[in-house]
């Protein structure tokens, strides 16, 4: 038998062993590491050693099973003991907290261990990023942007820049989800150049700077400036090349305070892949938005495999996002339905998710409405979406559509009046949004058109297409140059018609808009026409059927599929495997023709 001074070592090493082998097993053999670290206890083991025996305890139970309340309680034995072990267990207990929705309980805990741990730099800025996150959920932005300035000075003063920046950078992230624009370009400006002058780990130094030209690029794309972002896109593209040709040293920093990391880089390389697919959608690049969410999603299909972090699902949702509204203007409705159910499955696996997305799904469901022409259930969901969102750039989006829904009802006179109110691009526009202030002008001039104000409804597509030009807008143009043309045909200025509609053509079989493409072919066939060009009216007239038959095929398709009863979910959670298959399409066909 060993003598008592070598005893503990050698049993605790031993029981410490099987259990560490137990958990690494493959599968992991969670019940026997249990049984194994519950063993330290029978040997009434010194008090630093039970420390962290409650705390082994807790992670275990917490990360591996449901069982919570015994995680719990090895944690908050765990709290009031030795420092390395009561910053760790502080900061589990709290995600426990959190995820048992006790997060009034989880805050003053953090709060504590933030304020004893100021010797202690890694876990200091570590709890004061976590108590910021939670502030972030809570959606008290003000609250947690204070607490990243603190970690920013703290790490200023304990000598790291890298984690000063990261403290910044995230900062920096919340101010531009709370608009706060005037702080964000000082604070934008002093992180550029702390990166830039920040000389370390090659990974590490490329990381900020992904984190500092994301926050830029989705700055501009916000602002609706597609063009401008540009080269701040390139750089971005190029940094993540970078970083995947770079080797994770496992060198670790000399100051415990830079222990951390934004993402991994396979997370990176996604964000990367959907800054990109956002650009691309905006610009009206849809083939180069279809091959990056290509891209993106069967990486992330890889990554799921191996990693449940939740932000990949959020990752995945906005992609799908896009690709939705890319593929209803590309005439692939019955796709983007059920990619719109895809995202619904998403959302029913995670309440915050669809907490954060609920707006969105029912924003995409209008329109796929309207591409249906069901206008009753496209303003019925749009109403929806209204009612859960307070995202400015997201309400003004809406408030467009649900404006052109009433345009094209044309008995909605009142309704329509007080929505256009709201949006008045020449008078206090609620937001900042270049792409969105030129798109009101669209909605001003179809509603003139339809109401035979044609000087009017000239002046604003003339605006649109300056705004849309100038920031390379291509969706936009092209509806504004088919409007104006068909303007000019009604006038009988047919010249001045075809001048519109052929570059309008043009720029829709770029992009490709399936839509913009079948009205300018219809128009060209009337031109051409009126103009006794028989063999151009002739083909146009040909184009034109292929584009009808194109459209009325997707659009049967799409209608006979049982996600198409999706238009009539308007509240509560998405539902999942409710879907009754429908007998044929029940939509009028009427405007497609």
């Amino acid at each position: 038998m060993a003598t008592s001074g070598e005893a503990p070592e050698s049993w605790y090493l031993a029981l410490l062993g099987f259990a560490e082998h137990f958990r690494t097993s493959s599968p992991p053999k969670i019940r026997l590491c249990v049984h194994c670290l519950q063993a330290v206890f029978q040997f009434k083991p010194p008090q630093r050693v039970e420390a962290r025996t409650h705390l082994q305890l807790g992670s275990v139970l917490y990360h591996h099973t449901k069982n919570t309340e015994l995680a719990r309680s090895h944690l908050e034995k765990a709290i009031p003991q030795f420092e390395d072990v009561k910053f760790e267990a502080a900061s589990l207990l709290s995600e426990l907290y959190c995820q048992q929705n006790l997060v009034d309980s989880a805050k003053p805990l953090l709060r504590k261990a933030i304020q004893i741990s100021q010797q202690t730099p890694y876990w200091h800025c570590r709890l004061l990023f976590q108590l910021a996150q939670l502030h972030t959920l809570e959606k008290d932005l003000v609250s947690a942007c204070d607490l990243l300035g603190v970690g920013a000075e703290y790490a200023r003063v304990v000598g790291s820049e890298y984690t000063r920046a990261l403290f910044l950078l995230s900062k920096g992230m919340l101010l531009l989800m709370e608009r706060k624009l005037g702080e964000v370009h000082p604070l934008l400006t002093l992180c550029g150049t702390i990166v830039e002058n920040w000389q370390g780990n090659p990974i590490q130094k490329e990381s900020l700077r992904v984190f500092f030209l994301v926050l830029q690029v989705t700055h501009y794309l916000d602002a609706g400036q597609v063009k401008s972002v540009k080269p701040c896109l390139k750089q971005l593209q190029q940094c993540i090349q970078t970083i995947s040709t770079l080797h994770d040293d496992e060198i670790l920093p000399s100051n415990p305070a830079d222990l951390f990391h934004w993402l991994p880089k396979e997370h990176m390389c996604v964000l990367v892949y959907l800054v990109t697919v956002m650009h691309s959608m905006q610009a009206g690049y849809l083939e180069k938005a279809q091959k990056y969410t290509d891209k993106a999603l069967m990486q992330l299909e890889k990554l799921k495999m191996l990693d449940s972090s939740p932000i990949l699902s959020t990752f995945q949702v906005i992609l799908l996002e896009h690709i939705i509204m890319c593929r209803l203007v590309t005439g692939h409705k019955a796709t983007a339905l059920q990619e719109i159910s895809q995202v619904c499955q998403l959302c029913a696996q995670s309440p915050r998710l669809f907490t954060n997305h609920a707006s969105q799904l029912h924003t995409l469901l209008g329109l796929y409405c309207i591409s249906v022409n069901c206008m009753d259930n496209a303003e019925a969901q749009f109403t929806a979406a209204l009612r859960l969102t307070t995202h400015q750039e997201l309400w003004a989006f809406i408030v467009t559509n649900l404006a052109s829904v009433y345009i094209r009802e044309g008995n909605r006179h009142q309704e329509l009046y007080s929505l256009l109110e709201r949006i008045n691009p020449d008078h206090n526009f609620p937001v900042s949004s270049h792409c969105l202030r030129a798109a009101a002008f669209y909605i001003r001039g179809l509603l003139s058109f339809f109401q035979g104000r044609y000087n009017e409804a000239k002046r604003f597509l003339r605006e649109t297409l300056k705004m849309s030009n100038a920031e390379d807008l291509n969706r936009l143009t092209a509806c504004s140059l088919v409007l104006l043309g068909h303007i000019f045909y009604v006038l009988g200025n047919h010249r001045e018609s075809n001048n519109m509609v052929v570059p309008a053509m043009q720029l829709a079989s770029k992009i490709p808009d399936m839509s913009v493409q079948l009205w300018s072919s219809a128009l060209l066939k009337d031109l051409n026409k009126a103009c006794g060009n028989t063999i151009d009216a002739h083909e146009a007239a040909q184009m034109h059927q292929n584009f009808s038959q194109q459209l009325l095929q997707d659009h049967i398709a799409a209608c006979s599929l049982p996600e198409h009863n999706l238009i009539s979910w308007t509240d509560g959670p998405p539902p999942v495997g409710q879907f009754q298959a429908q007998n044929g399409p029940t939509t009028s066909l009427a405007s497609l023709l």
